[in-house]
């Protein structure tokens, strides 16, 4: 028998889900509120999705790829320098002058043509516990092979300065000139102008120098005290390419400072979890994207991931920054030639992945310090062969340059 609720109520009964205590009404609005929660968070999940794949896409599409060196590489493939050692990985960073595009005009008039204002070759050790980025100077005389120019013809060999290969080929021109110089396999390349230097710069807010002196430079824009100073996107900018104001005014003391600079900008992203956190990472990742110009291979986010996520627990004291052994040319004060047998030294090491150390001061007399660590060796290891224990690997060489850990405000 039914029986009422009250006056004039509803006639209730187990038949109809209620109970005497209210938990089927509890019950029917606990099914309702999972279904719109289900709801609630599948569109959540799909509209995560959707807009993480609007993400990628984004910065996917940023990467420039560019098919022109990559057809050319190709062309010349019989001629290249093979890889010696599985898994190590060269990359060639160029720097361009370019005054093209709209956020590189007001650095000069674009005359159509560009050279590599900084060239670095990094290697990354197979296992990537190190890795070793040699900066080749713009003023270095070198051998160029005859290259593709941008209207279609083709040059000549020639002997001349190595950044008027960038000028002459682009970076096809660029990467045989230095496979032609070092010896070493280019696995990939990678472009970056000076609008994307400066927004990978910002990106990260700033990266902090120590200058012993204050900077008052015009032509650079630059006015900077003493000490600790944040530089953003165009201070830093004007700090890695000034001559004339800072040093001696030669390319050397520019290529250090653009060396202790990368250093910095390195610690600034370990320490800043800048990898870790997504909304830290995204703006760098969308101006390094942008910035972009790379082989194929490396023009996808895929592609940069599997270049750097082995990068991300190499310590700071085994990135290490160094310039090519080298000496004012022979007939030309303000030209560079190699210094050997230094030079052939350090290319040999990076062509086997073969360890190398740098020092800020290096034995006088010598490029690579082994006069100094050989000889205590040497007479060591003649001790010891002769009672017939094993002699363990020499020690690796050192060449003057610095490691990111290092620290000149410290």
């Amino acid at each position: 028998m039914r029986k009422a609720a009250g006056p004039g109520g509803p006639l209730l009964g187990p038949g109809v889900g209620a109970s005497a205590d209210g938990r089927g009404l509890i019950r029917r609005r606990r099914r309702r509120w999972l279904r719109y929660g289900a709801g609630a968070v599948g569109v959540v999940v799909l509209a995560t999705g959707v807009t993480g794949w609007v993400v990628y896409a984004k910065l996917d599409g940023n990467i420039t790829p560019d098919d022109a060196a990559a057809a050319e590489l190709a062309r010349y493939a019989k001629e290249r320098p093979t890889s010696l050692v599985k898994d190590a990985q060269n990359v060639l960073l160029i720097g361009s002058d370019s005054r093209s595009g709209d956020g590189n005009r007001k650095y000069g008039r674009d005359s159509g043509t560009e050279r590599s204002d900084t060239t670095i070759l990094l290697h990354l050790a197979a296992g990537r516990h190190s890795a070793t980025a040699v900066s080749v100077p713009r003023d270095l005389m070198v051998d160029v092979p005859g290259c593709l120019r941008p209207d279609g013809k083709r040059t000549e060999p020639m002997f001349a300065m190595f950044n008027s290969a960038f000028q002459t080929g682009g970076s096809a021109c660029t990467i045989r000139t230095v496979e032609k110089l070092t010896g070493v396999r280019i696995d990939h390349h990678v472009v970056v102008d000076f609008s994307g230097f400066k927004d990978m710069v910002d990106a990260v807010d700033g990266v902090e120098v120590c200058l012993k002196k204050p900077i008052d430079d015009k032509d650079a824009g630059l006015r900077l005290p003493a000490g600790k100073v944040t530089l953003d996107g165009e201070q830093a900018l004007g700090y890695v390419r000034v001559r004339k104001s800072l040093g001696n005014g030669s390319d050397t003391d520019r290529m250090d400072r653009q060396q202790r600079f990368l250093g910095a900008l390195v610690n600034k992203v370990q320490s800043n979890d800048v990898l870790l956190n997504p909304v830290k990472l995204y703006p760098v990742l969308d101006a390094a994207t942008s910035s972009l110009t790379t082989d194929p291979d490396l023009a996808s986010l895929r592609g940069l991931y599997e270049l750097v996520r082995g990068l991300r627990d190499i310590p700071a004291e085994r990135v290490q920054f160094l310039t090519v052994p080298r000496e004012s040319y022979l007939y030309d004060a303000n030209r560079d030639q190699l210094v050997e047998p230094e030079a052939e030294k350090l290319f040999e090491r990076l062509r086997t992945d073969a360890p190398v150390r740098v020092s800020k001061r290096i034995p006088t007399n010598s490029a690579p310090a082994e006069s100094a660590d050989y000889g205590p060796f040497l007479s060591r290891a003649a001790g010891r062969a002769a009672s017939g224990a094993v002699s363990p690997t020499p020690p690796a060489p050192t060449f003057r340059g610095n490691t990111a850990a290092e620290d000149d405000c410290g």
